[in-house]
């Protein structure tokens, strides 16, 4: 049970950023119920990048690396737009750390899923996320002052990356898609017994600040 595999995660002895150890004990329970794919493959992580997490923050369970391959290519792109995503996120990583390309790469593979991000994340709730993104892509969430969904807004960006306009309308105050870009991401966590949302005071180096499918198709 993912929710079981979380708490276990947490209750070992590991290091780093508690903020960092929830972030990926939830990203690696949603993904560990996949059993008939490998966890790098649910990450979108090479096994010597898992084994770094691992290592890290969950040296209790060095069993999540077992029956691993080692070709170095366990992360290649399910989709054309994975590395893109990718290299989106990591061209506005705030604090320079590997923990920034591990996310970079969860997060664009989670996003090729077809719930809202922070459920295929595995999180709590839409504020875990964003509070991931203020902490370590912290230049990608300020462009999002209107609270846009984050996969639509990370395709939005994408597209623009482009030259690609795909909004219908140039207000989204008058545009017809508003509530599908803005609206609500209720939802149950995907975690089946919802871990309670670690400590929503995180500190950096800009001072103390509050955690909180593709475009066209994505809810």
């Amino acid at each position: 049970m993912a929710s079981d595999l979380y708490s276990r995660l947490m209750a070992g002895s590991g290091s780093g950023d508690p903020f960092d150890r929830h972030l990926f004990a939830c990203a690696i329970a949603v993904a560990f119920e996949a059993r008939d794919q490998p966890l790098t493959h649910g990450l979108g992580l090479s096994s010597e990048c898992l084994a770094a997490v691992v290592g890290r923050y969950f040296p209790q369970a060095p069993g999540l690396l077992s029956g691993l391959s080692r070709t170095g290519r366990e992360d290649a792109p399910l989709a054309p737009e994975e590395p893109d995503l990718r290299a989106l996120l990591l061209d506005f990583r705030s604090r320079g750390l590997l923990e920034e390309e591990w996310l970079a790469h969860v997060i664009a593979r989670r996003a090729l899923g077809s719930n809202h991000l922070w459920q295929d994340l595995g999180l709590t709730g839409r504020a875990d996320l964003s509070g991931l993104m203020r902490r370590h892509f912290r230049g990608l969430a300020e462009l999002n002052n209107r609270d846009m969904k984050w996969k639509k807004f990370f395709y939005r960006e994408l597209c623009r990356r482009e030259g690609v306009v795909i909004c219908k309308s140039p207000n989204c105050e008058i545009c017809v898609d508003a509530v599908l870009c803005f609206g609500v991401e209720d939802g149950s966590p995907l975690l089946t017994d919802p871990p309670p949302v670690a400590n929503p005071t995180l500190f950096d180096s800009v001072g103390t600040v509050r955690r909180e499918q593709r475009f066209i198709s994505m809810s």
